[in-house]
């Protein structure tokens, strides 16, 4: 399918756990690991958004996922927003050229 290749927009919300509560030091590491991939990312204040394919998907979760764990993460709860274009790619800028 080829809006798999395309580029999507993916908003990544974790929320890592150790020793009982959220640690945003492992937050970080989750961000370490997205810039680590060289795709193009931007961090807000609850998420943080990727450009990638559809494709990438799946390995862009286990790095980061692989990334906390290794940091010290006992749990962690992933929630993702998805756009998809399936005739166009979907930039960041798509959506916030009007506010930079």
């Amino acid at each position: 399918m080829e809006w798999k290749k395309k580029t999507v927009n993916v908003a990544i919300q974790v929320l890592p756990e150790a020793d009982g509560k959220i640690k945003y030091s492992l937050v970080d590491e989750a961000i370490e690991a997205i810039r680590n991939t060289g795709l193009k990312y931007r961090v807000c204040p609850f998420e943080t958004v990727v450009e990638c394919t559809y494709n990438e998907l799946p390995i862009l979760l286990e790095t980061i996922h692989d990334a906390c764990q290794k940091a010290g993460t006992q749990k962690m709860l992933t929630n993702l927003k998805i756009q998809v274009d399936f005739q166009n790619g979907v930039t960041i800028e798509d959506k916030m050229e009007k506010y930079d």
